[in-house]
């Protein structure tokens, strides 16, 4: 790495080590500005903070935010056991932060060796508590073997460790045990349907779960459902997350991703009546969004009909929404379900609109509009035509008077038939005719 880069990044460093903590990581990923990584990283601990650094390493586009994630990656890794991450991220620097961040082959070797000894101490441990048979220390001894799989990055094996000591669980807060590290790892490995699956376990055994535990599942069930792009569902739970959830829960979601998910799947696919009710005026997931005003604002303009002011929230926020691990995969789709809605909620009150003014609005040109009006009304989304010559919106709202007359004429018309058919049948049976018919026969 040359000088004035490596200087740049300490830079970063110097610059950032006298301001408040908290107040950093409140604002560390919400920003129009460039990622804060230091701050953002300050949210989270354990894997997740270290997947999350080499996804911005991966995905940034400024080279000076890049090496920072991936140097900070680095020093995580290093206070852990897991050697091939630590393999990973090297090959990532590719040397670009000098020698101190190279392949490090003795911490490897020592850590290997360590591990290979505490699994051979573990097998011993498991198999004398197999052979008494007593069931506490069999499930203590599987989940301290999950737990040595997950800090040493072998995920497969530590969700089957931890998912075995469900024979062994003896009270309901042992099972919750096994559900919550096995919700950790699944959520780590990308299995979502297991997420689901133990989530519904834990959520079973309501002795053993507390406020805190509750909060925990709600953000898993949200994680699941969002990777499933059931984003009404997400919003959901994501809303229906206790404030007791806190810090308590960094090693997978910080509280301000409960906002920023919360908010933009509410955007997406509530109406205006649950957008008011579930969001705005749920007192719980204000705490939340007061960690992030600028969801919270553009939640308020969205509401109120702001559009311009809020896709400038949106449009602000996108660049750091797409180095989100959990929300990248989704940020075009929200943000073109929370679009239609707006040209959809824009266009309702309206007989006829301009096409000018609207596109004004919406931060746009009049043809780009167009193009997206066509593909609404063609989907049947908005019930209307345009004038391109006029630039001009006609809605096509019903008739109601002409409806309720049409109504009218075919409920006579049904009493009429009705009516004759009641006749006819009284007339039939006055006159015995089915008999008269038995008799010739």
């Amino acid at each position: 790495m040359d000088g004035d880069e490596g200087s740049m990044i300490d830079e970063i460093y110097a610059n950032g080590g006298g301001e408040d903590g908290d107040k950093r990581s409140r604002r560390a990923m919400m920003s129009g500005d460039q990622l804060d990584v230091e701050a953002y990283a300050a949210l989270y601990s354990g894997r997740t903070k270290i997947m999350r650094l080499l996804l911005i390493g991966d995905k940034i586009n400024n080279a000076t935010a890049q090496l920072e994630a991936l140097r900070m990656a680095y020093d995580e890794i290093k206070k852990g056991e897991n050697t091939q991450l630590l393999r990973d991220v090297v090959q990532k620097i590719d040397g670009r932060l000098g020698p101190n961040y190279g392949m490090d082959t003795a911490w490897c070797d020592a850590v290997d060796r360590r591990a290979q000894q505490k699994k051979e101490k573990l097998e011993n441990e498991l198999n004398s508590y197999r052979t008494n048979l007593i069931k506490e220390s069999i499930r203590m001894g599987y989940n301290d073997f999950g737990d040595f799989y997950y800090a040493h990055g072998q995920l497969g094996e530590a969700f089957k460790c931890y998912v075995r000591t469900r024979d062994y669980c003896t009270t309901p807060k042992h099972v919750v045990h096994m559900c919550m590290s096995a919700i950790l790892v699944s959520i780590e490995m990308g299995q979502f349907p297991h997420v689901t699956s133990y989530v519904g376990k834990a959520e079973q055994t309501p002795d053993g779960l507390d406020p805190i535990t509750i909060a925990k599942l709600r953000c898993a069930a949200g994680l699941a459902n969002l990777e499933a792009k059931k984003y009404k569902l997400a919003a959901r739970k994501f809303l229906e997350t206790g404030p007791e959830l806190v810090n308590h829960y960094v090693d997978v979601i910080a509280p301000q991703d409960v906002a920023t998910y919360g908010g933009l799947c509410a955007l997406a696919t509530f109406d205006r009546a649950e957008l008011k009710s579930k969001v705005i005026d749920n007192s719980n997931f204000r705490n939340f969004l007061e960690l992030v005003p600028e969801v919270r604002e553009l939640i308020n303009d969205f509401y109120s009909s702001h559009y311009a002011s809020c896709l400038e929230y949106l449009g602000n926020l996108k660049a750091n929404l797409l180095l989100d691990i959990h929300l990248y995969d989704h940020v075009e789709t929200l943000y073109d379900q929370i679009r239609h809605k707006a040209l959809i909620q824009y266009t309702h009150p309206f007989v006829s609109v301009d096409l000018n003014m609207m596109a004004n609005a919406f931060k746009t040109t009049v043809a780009g509009l167009e193009k997206e009006l066509e593909a609404l009304i063609t989907d049947n989304q908005i019930q209307a035509r345009i004038d391109s010559h006029n630039k001009i919106l006609y809605a096509r709202h019903a008739d109601q008077r002409n409806a309720t007359f049409q109504r009218v004429l075919e409920t006579g018309r049904e009493f009429d038939r009705d009516v004759r058919s009641m006749l006819l049948r009284s007339n039939l049976i006055k006159h015995e005719y089915n008999l008269r018919a038995l008799r010739k026969l």
